[in-house]
């Protein structure tokens, strides 16, 4: 009767058959990265980046392991290659608004020279206005306009003198002014014969005095205004030379950047600006004072700075569009920074100390975050989609400092860079539910898958995979039937016979593995056996707890049967992830009915230490006894149901039919084989619905019945649509074609208690009784028994 149910040996684990492969080893294998199983992940990504639009910015969502990041930046590369290189920016001191530095735009590697020509024509002009202002020519220049406003002086005290002539006074022109002296017969009076005047005398001559300044007033102011005639004359001479120093080094600059219109007019004032400021570019030295000697900081090095070029991003070297990996997307990393220097206990920047970040680098192309990254910094998230949003990356400090004695306001420069944001699923659709900008920024998903297809195709696909990784990692050649092994993995990590998975980091960990046992062991070939060993030993390094269980199983410190029947008992799977590996744990279930009507009473969530999912599948039980054995009685049992000697919480379904058995066995009175474990996930219809982990359950509970000893009687139920999950290894493979362990799989609870009892399960009649001395029958006629007690109590 069990037969029907045993599941066929073949169906046990879906093998890859080595010739499969063109090749002996992948030594000759031509190998190219490529992406595998990834086909909609990939034409999301590349229809994200084609699109020239605001708001098609990329998530990359997926598990780590799937090619995510390494493939995301393979594809950028591909379309950034085929892209212009970006144009270069400089920043550069502005002449009209000092704290307001100018961002101008080059083309592709002019930044570099422009900066250079600049620098260069600076110290030049540096050099020649010293020479210019202190040659013959300007000498003779300024003399000519000296004696000139010289000799409109010497007039103006010809006639001041002609009129000082009568109150006994004369005027001189001297280095301190014009001076006025008194006079005797025409003759100017000696300091002697000054001492000399009587009283009378000076108070008549301090009267004249007095009358005769009144009267040249007009003269002086003549005279100074020729004086100040004389310095803006000079000064304008200064200026013209200087000019033309200037005109000689910045108008071919001007002609060779005529097209660009920002250097143009930069060049335009920078030499506006030497003119008004040429008495800097001379050798004077500054009086030595005080406050001079204070100064840490070379004025006239400090005033120069507003010549020098801020080469920003310079993308000379570069071929194609920038890809930017920011792997640290701190707000300063990202939208950049500007730098200060301590003065005089004061913090002082300017244009030269603008920094660029990583929003910089990748204008023009593109930039990959991480989203876990950006999002631990809300300053930096609110910062990329304000750049992305106004498409302009403004600069500045988002933190206070209130030492800063000057700041600058830099000009934002012109965003066009494409986001590639790479997280899980979760953080997708926390932002797409919580973040209104994120669905107007980001509006196209690529998605990871992690499995694919089992077919030829991709088969071969993971051989030149593993192809790849040992030509670029220097590894020793695997051959077919290693390769065929890890075909073998992929199908079990994906826990399904059609399909591969696409975690691949798990697979590239044991290539590495069975390359180091192979060198290990002197063999130039890796084989299946290396690749055996290879998951072997991870499993060994791992599973420590598994086997602290199984002692406990063993000396009976966990209460494990896998022999004899008992009633109201029965042998449940359960599998534990410890990260690395995970692995199956027997454990016993058991339910007790009585009269009462209180239901099913989960133990494990009266005492909150029950999942949701675990919660709903024992109020399922209740729905199943009432569409099977209610239709004419009340239910009228209390039934409850405990994981022994679990002590660290329960969740997910899959014990949800093993409950069930357990309460069926209970009523009816009918004693369950030990020696059967059973796993799955049933519905209210009492069908069997497929569980995951079902390969680690089984062979967790083959583990524990071979510590015990077999029998012969030792097998697992596993629901019927967890056939095709099956990748279970040789050892349990093995056991079931020697005939001591069993693995049935059931389409129903019907099914499952027949294997369990040994008793059929019975069909219900035309007037809704079940056949005498089946499960069905029994359960039905004790809830007729409970509910006609309840009835007498009442």
């Amino acid at each position: 009767m069990l037969e029907k149910y045993e599941v066929p040996i073949s169906k046990l684990k879906k093998r890859c058959d080595p010739d499969i492969f063109d090749y002996a080893t992948t030594l000759n294998v031509p190998v190219k990265r490529e992406l595998i199983g990834q086909e909609r992940a990939m034409e999301a990504l590349k229809f994200g980046l084609s699109v020239k639009r605001k708001g098609y910015n990329i998530y990359v969502s997926g598990m780590t392991g799937t090619g995510r990041n390494s493939y995301s930046y393979l594809v950028a590369k591909e379309f950034a290659e085929k892209k212009e290189s970006p144009k270069d920016w400089c920043y550069v001191f502005n002449f009209k608004k000092a704290h307001s530095p100018i961002a101008i735009c080059l083309d592709t590697g002019e930044g570099k020279t422009f900066k250079a020509y600049v620098e260069k024509a600076i110290l030049n002009i540096k050099l020649d206005i010293p020479k210019i202002l202190s040659s013959k020519d300007y000498e003779d220049n300024k003399n000519v306009i000296y004696n000139r406003h010289q000799k409109r002086a010497q007039e103006i005290i010809n006639e001041l003198n002609e009129l000082a002539r009568d109150y006994n006074f004369t005027f001189k022109q001297t280095e301190r002014g014009i001076l006025s002296l008194p006079t005797k017969n025409g003759r100017t009076l000696t300091d002697e014969e000054i001492q000399n005047l009587t009283e009378e005398d000076v108070e008549k001559l301090r009267e004249q005095s007095e009358e005769l300044s009144q009267k040249a007033f007009e003269f002086v102011k003549k005279i100074r205004e020729v004086e100040s005639d004389l310095r803006e004359e000079i000064k304008e001479l200064k200026e013209k030379m200087v000019l033309e120093v200037a005109q000689i080094y910045i108008d071919p600059l001007i002609d060779k950047f005529s097209v660009n219109q920002g250097v143009k007019q930069y060049l335009l004032d920078m030499k506006e600006d030497i003119v008004k400021n040429f008495h800097m570019f001379l050798d004077e030295k500054e009086e030595e004072s005080i406050e001079n000697l204070l100064l840490p900081v070379d004025k006239k090095e400090d005033f120069f700075k507003r010549y020098e070029v801020n080469l920003f991003i310079g993308n000379g070297s570069t071929h194609g569009a920038p890809v930017i990996k920011e792997m640290n997307p701190n707000y300063y990393n990202l939208l950049g920074k500007i730098e200060y220097v301590n003065e005089l206990g004061g913090l002082k920047t300017d244009h030269t100390k603008i920094r660029p970040g990583s929003l910089h680098e990748a204008n023009g192309g593109y930039l990959i975050i991480q989203a876990k990254d950006i999002l631990q910094n809300r300053e930096s998230w609110e910062g990329l989609k304000r750049a992305i949003y106004t498409e302009k990356i403004m600069i500045e400090n988002v933190t206070g400092l209130s030492i800063i004695s000057e700041t600058i306001r830099p000009e934002p420069i012109p965003l066009d860079v494409k986001i590639i944001l790479i997280g899980d699923y979760l953080t997708y659709h926390l932002l797409y539910q919580y973040d209104e900008d994120f669905k107007k920024l980001f509006k196209i998903r690529a998605d990871f898958d992690v499995e694919m297809e089992r077919n030829k195709e991709n088969i071969k696909k993971i051989g030149s995979f593993v192809a790849y990784r040992c030509e670029k990692e220097g590894l020793n050649p695997f051959d077919s039937s290693a390769i065929a092994a890890i075909i073998e993995l992929s199908s079990r990590i994906s826990e399904s016979q059609n399909k591969l998975t696409a975690q691949f980091n798990e697979l590239v960990e044991i290539i590495y593995e069975a390359d180091a046992i192979a060198v290990e062991e002197n063999k130039s070939i890796v084989t299946r056996k290396e690749v055996e060993k290879a998951i072997a030993k991870k499993v060994y390094r791992n599973n420590i707890y598994e086997e602290k269980l199984l002692e406990f199983i063993q000396n009976e410190t966990i209460l494990i049967d896998t022999e004899g029947w008992k009633v109201g008992e029965i042998n449940g799977l359960a599998v534990i992830d410890i990260g690395q590996y995970s692995f199956g744990r027997p454990n016993k279930i058991t339910a007790n009915t009585f009269l009462g009507k209180e239901g099913i009473v989960n133990i494990e969530r009266e005492v909150e230490q029950s999942g949701d999912i675990y919660d709903k599948g024992m109020l399922i039980l209740s729905g199943y006894l009432g569409e099977k054995y209610a239709k004419k009685v009340q239910l009228a049992v209390t039934a409850s149901i405990a994981f022994e000697q679990s002590y660290d919480g329960v969740d997910g379904d899959s014990a949800s039919s093993t409950g069930l058995y357990a309460l069926l066995s209970s009523l009816g009175d009918i004693p369950i084989n030990q020696a059967i474990a059973v796993t799955g996930s049933v519905n209210q219809k009492g069908i069997i619905q497929p569980i995951g982990g079902v390969n680690e359950k089984i062979e967790g509970y083959y583990k524990a019945c071979k510590l015990k000893g077999f029998t012969g009687e030792e097998g697992v139920i596993i629901p019927q649509k967890n056939i095709e999950n099956l990748m279970l290894n040789d050892e349990v493979i093995n056991a079931v074609e020697e005939g001591i362990f069993k693995i049935y799989a059931v389409k129903t609870i019907d099914e499952g208690i027949e294997i369990l009892t040994g008793i059929k399960a019975g069909e219900m009649d035309e007037d809704g009784n079940y056949e005498e001395e089946t499960v069905n029958g029994l359960v039905q006629n004790k809830l007729e028994y409970y509910s006609d007690l309840s009835k007498d109590y009442e």
